[in-house]
């Protein structure tokens, strides 16, 4: 599929419904987006959450989603890493079809995507070092000693590197999304999920999280899509910014174009988080 060119308008039309086709594959030249969905439809019990949603990721980007809670935006991320299954449309992945895969290939899949939810997910049992170690024990054959050195270079990478033996519950929530961001990296994934990873930290951790995604980025050239609600600290981080409204996407670009925009929901969005 050829890359989309990014789109730098302040307000786009509500996207039909139809689903795109899918274009002859690319090449060298025109390389597939790490991330491409056309056409992306979910419902839950009649409502439609998503309706047509059209967004390409490009390599070493970072999109930032934004929108009110129950917008849809952490679906989309499900839909995207396969945890949900979409009503319509076409979700590509590293050139995979994701709903078109069997477990096995969606695994293939999930190994070269890292993923960060909004509660962390760390498992309460294990250490921080063990819940960084976990993926790396499960997807590599490195050695007890290789996986040490593996876990310390991450966490030191997110400042968590004297925390190693401590549990989830003796560390604060800011920490615990450093640590989740670290298991996320471990794989050496080509794309980044973040749910809400700034959600329920004060605004100082929040903007420290914010710098720390961004410089992440800057030594991985990771590509990454980021659903928040906090434009304070994406814009640490983020390429471009897209705005969901009932399902659909109503602008993108970046911040100085979204507050040219006319648009009442953008406007009053903006003004909330000033």
């Amino acid at each position: 599929m050829t890359m989309t060119t990014t789109k730098r308008l302040t307000d786009i039309p509500r996207l039909t419904p139809a689903v795109a086709q899918i274009k002859a594959p690319t090449t060298e030249e025109h390389p597939e987006p790490p991330v491409s969905v056309r056409g992306l439809k979910k419902s839950f019990s009649g409502n439609a959450v998503l309706n047509g949603i059209d967004l390409s990721l490009a390599p070493g980007e970072t999109i930032a989603i934004l929108g009110r809670s129950g917008t849809g935006k952490s679906v989309f991320l499900k839909l995207v890493i396969g945890l949900q299954l979409p009503d319509a449309g076409s979700i590509r992945v590293h050139g995979s079809e994701i709903p078109d895969l069997s477990i096995r290939e969606l695994n293939e899949v999930r190994k070269k995507v890292g993923f960060l939810f909004q509660q962390a997910a760390l498992y309460d049992s294990l250490t921080v070092e063990e819940n960084v170690a976990f993926p790396l024990r499960r997807h590599t054959q490195m050695s007890e000693s290789e996986r040490r050195d593996r876990v310390r270079e991450l966490l030191a990478s997110v400042g968590m590197e004297e925390h190693l033996e401590k549990l989830p519950s003796e560390i604060s929530g800011g920490m615990q999304k450093r640590v989740g961001l670290a298991r996320a990296l471990a794989l050496e994934p080509g794309v980044l999920l973040l749910d809400e990873p700034t959600a329920g930290l004060d605004p100082i951790t929040a903007a420290e999280i914010g710098t720390l995604i961004a410089g992440l980025k800057n030594r991985r050239e990771t590509s990454a899509i980021v659903v928040t609600h906090d434009v304070h600290a994406s814009r640490e981080f983020a390429d471009r910014f897209v705005v969901l409204d009932q399902g659909a996407i109503i602008a993108e670009g970046n911040l100085r174009e979204l507050s040219r925009s006319s648009n009442d929901f953008i406007v009053r969005f903006l003004q909330g988080c000033k």
